[in-house]
């Protein structure tokens, strides 16, 4: 961990234990300090920024009820994304079985907020489970302990879920280049 990670993750636990004291200041900043990454993450889970969008204000309406019941600090990241990852989970359902669609037609044409990295286009054709390992383990670099705590799995689940996805994922890979 850089010196730069632990002086913003000792921030974060000080605006968070003043954001449970009632501080709006410090809620506001939480909010702008969390509030790209996840929804980046909830972007990379659904595929759509509006979707995004919304999930990221349901996971914030859940969170600021919730804050007062967390109670180590530290465990802040790992409970923010747990609950975006939970709130993008139920928007795919929900997209897949009222709209008759599969979880592949709500994926398509996702716009890519950071430009097209190909890679994150071919994570669009994994499954849900398995893009969410990815997005928190490479992108939000979660640890697999924090994964763990935020999908509600094993470790052991979520080694294996890594390592299934990363094998979809390198024959995916291999595939488009090929081609």
């Amino acid at each position: 961990m850089t010196q730069e990670h632990r002086r913003q993750t000792i921030e974060d636990q000080i605006l968070v234990m003043d954001a449970q004291d009632g501080d709006a200041e410090a809620m506001r900043k939480l909010v702008l300090r969390w509030q790209k990454r996840l929804w980046h993450h909830a972007f990379r889970l659904t595929g759509h920024e509006d979707a995004a969008w919304d999930v990221m204000q349901e996971a914030w309406h859940d969170m600021i009820k919730g804050l007062g019941k967390l109670h180590d600090p530290a465990s802040f990241r790992a409970w923010a994304y747990k609950i975006t990852t939970h709130k993008a989970m139920n928007w795919i359902k929900y997209k897949s079985r009222h709209r008759h669609a599969s979880l592949e037609a709500v994926q398509e044409n996702p716009v890519e907020p950071e430009g097209d990295t190909g890679l994150r286009e071919l994570m669009t054709r994994l499954s849900a489970a398995k893009r969410s390992v990815l997005s928190l383990y490479y992108f939000e670099q979660l640890s697999v302990a924090e994964i763990s705590f935020a999908l509600r799995i094993p470790p052991g689940t979520v080694k294996s879920r890594l390592h299934a996805a990363r094998e979809d994922l390198r024959t995916l890979w291999l595939k488009q280049n090929n081609e």
